[in-house]
């Protein structure tokens, strides 16, 4: 596994016998995952098949969860689709609300939704899933492959990039940024706009949350897999997968359905998404089943070694990471994806650790959970940019009631 040098800007050391007790998420799917054996390209050879997929139709195996969201769907206080699995059962699959105001055309348990930042593992795992066929390590210098390079970016690494350590300054950090949220721009013309910008920290000083990070990365998956970003991941991941619903959005008509925010004048259609500018960090599209999918072989050891996949999981954040707002630990900061007790943050509160991502982005709010102990599965996804709190609650009440656990009845305010 991995022993974690606490030092600024250091990376972790393989010590695979440590593995458990850095990952704090042991289990005995974590334990098989040690010993199996891996190909060439870094597939495992005795990876459990993935469940055959089941029809997109409505499940609600969840009472609490089917009752009290069809009284928030009722309401108009919550609009947007849930999938809850466990192990290779689908126990909870509903869609509440409209696809779009402008028609009333309903949501349905197969509608399209922009990801948002739950598109980052896919950008991560893409460059895992390069180091795993041995074409890049994301221990090399980000300069290797951005050529000209900025001086200061000298001390870059891939893994700064897509750990949020990189101490780049932030799309939203920087000035004008009103104007580059609403002008399109290429992979190319991003990497250029990062260069301008000297570094905020010393690389793996600090965690930051970082989008340019990702759009670099993207930029790198590029020039590694002689691809273009969206057609390496169809090629790497959606289509040996048949993931058909998921992609990245270009300039065309995927079936996207629409974000919306809620204003004084009511609710109200978010119809330039612009994700040009987050194309490594927040542009892909997808399905709840087609998220299940994805959930379902990322963490049963479908798409990445076991190598490959203990570093995204791991903490890479440093020492001295403060924790959450009201002392609650902070969280694991792994290469797209994130790792914490969520139940703490609704009363009455559950321990379990859950691997997760949040995601939001021009008129949606998203968070795809993953318990890896039980392999509980638990997507929603809401094309209402201001139903944050929802989706958070809403999240950890599946969760719960899948577990087992007292169900929740709301967010611990602290």
């Amino acid at each position: 596994m991995f022993d974690v040098p606490r030092t600024a800007g250091s990376h972790p050391r393989l010590v695979l016998s440590l593995i458990a007790a850095v990952l704090l998420i042991g289990g005995s799917g974590l334990a098989a995952a040690l010993t199996s054996r891996t190909t060439a390209a870094g597939a495992r050879l005795d990876a459990p098949l993935l469940p055959p997929r089941e029809p997109a139709v409505v499940v609600e195996d969840l009472p609490k969860l089917a009752e009290r969201l069809r009284r928030e769907g009722e309401a108009g206080r919550f609009m947007g689709a849930v999938l809850v699995a466990r192990g290779d059962k689908v126990l909870f699959r509903q869609a509440y609300g409209i696809a779009d105001v402008a028609t009333g055309a309903p949501l349905t348990v197969g509608s399209r939704f922009r990801l948002a930042s739950i598109s980052k593992q896919f950008t991560a795992a893409a460059i895992l899933k390069l180091q795993d066929e041995g074409q890049l390590s994301v221990d090399d210098p980000v300069c290797k492959w951005i050529q000209p390079c900025p001086e200061a970016w000298a001390p870059l690494r891939i893994h700064h990039l897509i750990s949020h350590t990189s101490g780049i300054p932030d799309l939203m950090a920087r000035p004008a940024w009103g104007l580059r949220r609403v002008t399109p721009a290429t992979i190319g013309e991003l990497t250029e706009d990062s260069k301008l910008y000297r570094l905020s920290f010393v690389p793996g000083e600090k965690v930051r949350y970082n989008n340019a990070g990702f759009n670099l990365a993207a930029d790198i998956v590029e020039k590694a897999s002689g691809l273009g970003f969206g057609a390496y991941l169809k090629a790497a991941f959606f289509e040996p997968l048949g993931m058909a619903d998921t992609g990245l959005e270009e300039d065309i008509d995927h079936g996207i359905v629409t974000g919306h925010a809620n204003f004084p004048a009511g609710l109200t259609a978010q119809r330039d998404p612009n994700v040009s500018i987050v194309v490594g960090a927040g542009a892909l599209y997808s399905t709840l089943d087609d998220v299940l999918v994805w959930q379902r072989a990322l963490h049963g050891g479908q798409v990445l070694s076991v190598e490959g996949y203990a570093r995204m999981i791991m903490d890479h954040s440093p020492a001295d990471q403060p924790n959450e707002r009201g002392g609650r630990p902070h969280r694991t900061w792994g290469y797209g994806l994130m790792a914490n007790r969520l139940g703490q943050r609704v009363t009455p509160a559950f321990q379990d650790y859950e691997i997760y991502h949040t995601g939001s982005w021009s008129g949606f709010r998203n968070l795809a959970a993953w318990q890896p102990e039980a392999s509980v599965a638990v997507i929603v996804l809401s094309n209402n940019y201001h139903q944050q709190p929802q989706v958070l609650l809403i999240s950890q009440q599946a969760m719960a009631e899948a577990l087992g656990h007292t169900f929740p009845t709301g967010l611990d305010r602290n």
